[in-house]
This record gives C-alpha cells, structure tokens and sequence, in this order.
C-alpha cells in the first residue's frame, strides 16, 4: 500500500481542510498524520498530509484528480511519494565533520536521501567519499574563476538531477545568480555566534569572552549571507572549566545534529517557506527517532 503526502500553501479561508479530506476521502485514500498553520500576520496557510492510498491511484492520477481543489483555493501543491529518497549534492572544504555524519546517517537509514556526488574546493575527502561509492568532484574556486566554477557545479546539478543542495562547511560564497536559481534548495550550516564573532577563529574569540552557550544554525541560503530563513538551531551549555578545544569539539557536534535534522525535514516536506521565514511541520510518526540519531 503506497505511502504519499501533499503538501499545500495558499491564501487563508475558510473550507480548505474539509475540501482536502473530503477529496483524499473520495479517492479512496485514508489519512495517517496531518500538520496545519494559518498565519494570521501573512494571511497564509500551510499544511501537509500523510496518507495510504488504499485504491492503488498512482501520484499522478491523485494530482491531476486535485487539480479542480488546487485551483479553487488558489494552492500551490506538491504530491510525494513518502519512500521515495531525495537527490542530494553535498558541498565541502575541509571541515569533515558534518560530511562524515551525513555520509554515515544515509549508510544506516537515518537520512532518507541519495547523496548523488560530493563537490569540493580542495581534494581532502576524495578517499573517504569515494569509498563511500558516490562520485567526488574536486573544483577549485578563485575570484577569477567563479562564474566558470559554479558553471561546473550546476551542470552537476542537472545532469545528476539533484534536488538539494547540502553545504556542509563550505567555506565559499555563492554567487547571487546561484542562490536566485536554486532558492528553497540550497542548505547551509554554521555556528550562531554570529554577527558576535566574525572571522577566523570564532570559538577561540567565544571562549576569551566567557560564552556559555555554543549554537548552530542551519538555513536556506539566499543572496543575503547567512540570513536565509532559519530550518533548525540547538544549542549546548558549557562552562569556564572547558577549553577552546572543547568549544570546538562541541561546536563540532551540535553543527552535525541541526544539519541533519534541517535535511531530514526538507526532504520529508515539513518545511514551508513563509517570507523571510520558515513553517516547520513536527516530524511524523516513525521517523522521529532516527532524526535524532546521534
């Protein structure tokens, strides 16, 4: 029996709940898990649904079946197959750390996702991706050669048709061009001590000014640097008897668990943009544990 979800943004009103249980009702379809929010401030709304499709209708005939709703209530819809592993670029320099997490939650199944090739700036992780059996892609980036470097990146995009972009700690900038043609699609991780600490070293400036908490944020990018709505953030507790190397070690450790948790929900559908913000649906039954694996 064939496990789908729809996902729905559009102008609030009344009716949109009901249409939508009434139509996955009449296609023979039962519901196992539904999220909602209207946003009183923007005037949208937003809501996904998990169902069984009990009748065997293919995602196609239950999309194009929706269409006469959709166009009603002036929906923006995605239909998906729940099982169904999202294509993912991961980008990377030579911070591992994250890399290394994503590469072991996909092997054991905590991240459903296909990690279709790794791109990097520099060549320190080509054995441990390769041996992983995914396509590594070493591309130097310089101020001269940008425009043909990223050039080659998106032309790995298309031909692997990744739907994702991961940076795990890559330590470039993207070009406005990029972010505009992959927005919504591109994520990003660092740590929250910015705009405090800027710059090189920032767990050591963190750590001459007595700070007690270390963060991370995970985001979409957009052509505003590290201002992208915000998927996900945590945050770990240390004290003055902890080293800068522990700063570090931790910074290390609460950077992978939000990435981790900002793809799994993308890739699951629980994110909606909403402005300069994010609507992040809880996770559904069944996939909460391995979400915070680790």
């Amino acid at each position: 029996m064939s496990r789908f979800a729809l996902r729905v943004t559009c102008p609030s009103t009344r009716g949109i709940v009901a249409a939508i249980s009434s139509y996955l009702a009449e296609a023979g379809c039962n519901i196992t898990d539904s999220a909602q929010f209207d946003d009183t401030d923007t005037g949208r709304f937003f809501m996904r649904v998990s169902f069984r499709s009990e009748e065997g209708r293919s995602l196609d005939a239950l999309r194009d079946g929706f269409a006469p709703v959709a166009a009603k209530f002036a929906m923006e819809t995605e239909f998906f197959d729940e099982a169904a592993k999202r294509k993912v670029i991961v980008m990377v320099s030579r911070f591992g750390h994250c890399l290394n997490d994503l590469l072991y939650r996909r092997r054991i199944g905590a991240l459903p996702i296909d990690i279709v090739a790794v791109i990097s700036n520099h060549m320190d992780y080509q054995k441990v991706v390769v041996n992983n059996d995914i396509p590594f892609h070493c591309i130097k980036v310089t101020k001269e050669n940008k425009p043909q470097a990223e050039a080659e990146q998106m032309r790995i995009v298309r031909e692997t048709g990744a739907e994702l972009i991961v940076l795990a700690r890559y330590m470039q900038v993207l070009s406005d061009e990029m972010c505009r043609e992959m927005s919504g699609r591109i994520i990003n991780i660092h740590h929250s001590f910015l705009p405090s600490f800027k710059g090189a070293n920032p767990y050591k400036q963190a750590y001459e000014r007595g700070v007690k908490l270390i963060g991370a944020t995970s985001h979409y990018v957009t052509a505003d640097l590290d201002e992208g709505p915000i998927i996900e953030q945590d945050i770990v507790r240390i004290t003055h008897a902890q080293s800068p190397d522990d700063y570090v070690s931790l910074g290390r450790d609460v950077e992978a668990g939000v990435l981790s948790r900002a793809i799994h929900a993308h890739v699951n559908g629980r994110v909606f943009l909403n402005g300069n913000k994010t609507v992040v649906f809880p996770a559904t039954p069944g996939s909460y544990a391995s979400e915070r694996m680790g």
